[in-house]
């Protein structure tokens, strides 16, 4: 995040305190039947505008948002108080067995804001969900009662879906959801409850609970009422892990439901490259009131941007259940814990801070680095044909290909290095990577080739095409890969400046160590095309060390592409080998 971008946050957050600040007497006269629901509403909302560096931006952006959909749409004080009431008379588990729980000002506000609002059609008007909290906030405990309130009080036929992306994680949910109607039907009377459903058994109503994984064998033929995705965050868009997938397929099912509803319970992880990570991003937009959707509710909390990560202040901000689910000296604990290790530290800062974050003791790049090299640079803008350095990676059919152009402009004294993607068309259903590269495609940040394999004609005219604007100096690649392309980039007149790139640690360490100089330093040398897929590859990359001590990147994981960051190593190896 730019310092200007920081400078933004920090000012919003100052305009809506003060806006909520200077009007919250005639707000709570103008709402006071709503607010009247349950006091413990505007018990909440006192706590943020009386303590306002314990709160986040984006808790007072959801504030100021409550009071915006008061004024809109009608409120429904009896289906708050009804859900109230249910969960305050069930029991849930606990670290002294079964109880019943009283809920707190911040889980009623949650309540109220979800089940309260109502369209002029009378249909609930709140559809989608995400209560982004640290662990231990009681979100286990809020997305059972979801699931038996659907299936007690929803529609007739009502199916809740709980999922998660493995089995052990939707269990957990799918237990407590259990055990709460073994409480309500020990004998099992009204109630079949077996390990993965709960249906009635009475006739004349037929909803059920199930429990689902995102590689559940079939989906096929449900007709969700409410989906609860526990631990969103993990998903991965893989063939193993689809989270994205899960969530749409129960979401499609949804359309002739009046009072559908999709959960999203989740703390942040270290996979910034799934579906939660962007999903997030975009209801943060619409807290800020840059894009707009009424039927969205969203609960976020993590620190602002000028928090330290080791202040007690900041730990309350991002925990609203510090000293009630949490012990006030869990987080000191945690946090001394995590001066010992980098794994400590990711733990500390992704479950109990709820930041998403990358390892950085494994990753080259962080996010906000390898994002600040990432600019304006247009190669097709470039004129005088400056002499260029080009190199491909290639697949066949099941990932992208890569071809970077890389350029040194004399005057400024910076290397500037554009990189285009491209991926076969024909093999996007079904792909781990589905969810992903669609939104890069559609953006205009992959090239799709027709059919069901790598179009090396396209590339090659991209390349030819180029060339008019650019002088190309060299074409490196891995010779292993490459004799196709490489046979018609020849036969088109490149052959001179083909030159096979050899893939081995030797051959990377110079361009490893130069890339690290120019991005390092104030401000950077180097400059990458504005494609969200560069970031991709950089934070995906590991540096590893042969026993020569020859540096060169790694994946970080199977699920993570580099190819990027390998052409454009290849094209600055060859800039600085360039004898002229």
């Amino acid at each position: 995040m730019t310092e200007e971008e920081k400078k933004e946050l920090r000012a919003l957050k100052k305009n809506v305190y003060e806006t909520l600040v200077n009007v919250r007497l005639r707000l709570y006269r103008k709402h006071a039947d709503a607010l009247a629901t349950d006091k413990r509403i505007k018990v909440y909302i006192d706590g943020l505008l009386d303590n306002p560096d314990r709160h986040n931006l984006y808790e007072f952006l959801k504030i100021k948002r409550f009071f915006d959909l008061l004024d809109a749409y009608k409120w429904d004080a009896k289906a708050v108080k009804r859900r109230i009431r249910l969960y305050e008379c069930l029991r849930f588990s606990g670290t002294t067995g079964r109880r019943r729980y009283k809920l707190t000002p911040v889980q009623v506000f949650q309540f109220a804001h979800i089940f309260g609002f109502v369209k002029p059609n009378g249909s609930r008007l709140i559809r989608l969900v995400y209560i982004f909290v640290p662990r231990k906030f009681s979100k286990t405990t809020f997305a059972a009662f979801l699931a038996v309130d659907d299936l007690l009080f929803g529609d007739n036929n009502a199916e809740a879906y709980v999922g998660a992306n493995s089995y052990d994680q939707a269990k957990k949910c799918f237990n407590e959801v259990r055990a709460i109607m073994q409480d309500l039907d020990p004998s099992e009377k009204h109630f079949r409850i077996n390990r993965e459903l709960i249906a009635f058994k009475d006739r004349g109503r037929d909803s059920l609970v199930q429990c689902l994984t995102a590689n559940a064998k079939t989906k096929d033929g449900l007709f969700a009422s409410l989906a609860i995705l526990d631990e969103y965050a993990q998903a991965r868009n893989t063939a193993s892990k689809n989270g994205a997938d899960l969530k749409n397929v129960l979401t499609s099912s949804m359309g002739p439901r009046l009072n559908p509803l999709t959960v999203i319970i989740t703390t942040a992880s270290e996979v910034i490259d799934g579906p939660c990570f962007n999903e997030i991003e975009g209801v943060k937009r619409i807290l800020r009131g840059e894009a707009k959707n009424d039927s969205v509710f969203a609960d976020l909390f993590m620190p602002d941007v000028d928090d330290f990560e080791g202040d007690p202040v900041t730990w309350h901000k991002v925990q609203p259940h510090l000293g009630v689910t949490v012990q006030e000296d869990f987080y000191s604990a945690e946090y001394e814990a995590a001066q010992l290790s980098a794994e400590n530290m990711l733990v500390f800062r992704t479950k109990l801070l709820n930041i998403f974050t990358i390892n950085e003791a494994k990753t080259w790049f962080s996010y906000e680095k390898a994002a600040q090299l990432c600019g304006d640079f247009d190669i097709d803008k470039v004129e005088n044909r400056p002499p260029c350095a080009v190199a491909f990676d290639l697949s066949v059919k099941d990932d992208f290909s890569a071809v970077s152009y890389t350029i040194y402009s004399k005057m400024e004294k910076m290397f500037f290095s554009h990189t285009d993607y491209y991926f076969p068309e024909g093999q996007l259903k079904e792909h781990p990577n589905e969810a992903l590269y669609r939104a890069w495609a559609a953006a205009g940040y992959l090239k799709l080739c027709k059919g069901q394999k790598i179009d090396v004609r396209q590339i090659a005219n991209d390349i030819l095409i180029r060339n008019k604007r650019l002088g190309i100096i060299r074409i490196g690649y891995d010779s292993y890969k490459s004799p196709e392309l490489v046979g018609i980039l020849s036969s088109a007149g490149a052959k001179s400046v083909l030159l096979p790139y050899p893939q081995t640690y030797g051959n990377f360490n110079l361009p490893v160590e130069a890339f690290e100089m120019l991005a390092y330093e104030e401000p950077p040398r180097i400059k990458l095309n504005d494609n969200p897929i560069n970031i991709f590859c950089l934070t995906n990359c590991v540096i590893d060390e042969d026993n020569l001590e020859n540096k060169k990147p790694l994946k970080a994981s199977q699920y993570r592409k580099i190819d990027g960051v390998i052409t454009m190593l290849m094209t600055i190896g060859h800039l600085y080998s360039y004898e002229h």
